[in-house]
């Protein structure tokens, strides 16, 4: 997988409480570690919760698939990098993690987000104003 040049990444450090007795990630913190990543990909672009509110549209998680490659252990540090991918009636936000200490890759994943209008039906495409912010200048 490679990561595109307009991916934003951010920074982790493993705490205790995500592993378990043989310090290891547990691994649904790994879509914990896509999350942050993904909130920081959004306030880049500035979809932030106030932006959704005001356009009157929530966004919905439909599906989310994370690939496991090299576990993540207490006290490693990581870097998750985000960035849109598949941009149709849905919005599918990719993820690569990366063991900073070593290079090596940890996980890959996917989370697929559709938008819902204030009375929360299902439109069936991403409005405009949310496009328009996602390509970035």
């Amino acid at each position: 997988m490679i990561v595109p040049d307009d991916a934003v990444a951010v920074e982790i450090e493993v705490p205790f409480h995500d592993v378990d007795a043989l310090h290891v990630v547990w691994h649904g913190h790994y879509y914990k570690y896509f999350e942050i990543a993904r909130t920081a990909l959004f306030r880049d672009r500035g979809l932030d919760q106030t932006f959704y509110l005001d356009q009157g549209v929530a966004l919905v998680v439909m599906e989310s698939q994370c690939r496991y490659k090299v576990p993540l252990r207490f006290g490693d540090r990581g870097r998750v990098a985000a960035w849109f991918g598949e941009l149709d009636h849905t919005m599918t936000i990719r993820f690569e993690m990366t063991n900073t200490s070593t290079g090596r890759r940890c996980a890959t994943g996917r989370t697929r987000l559709a938008t819902l209008d204030s009375e929360g039906k299902l439109l069936t495409s991403i409005p405009d104003a949310i496009l328009s912010k996602i390509k970035k200048p």
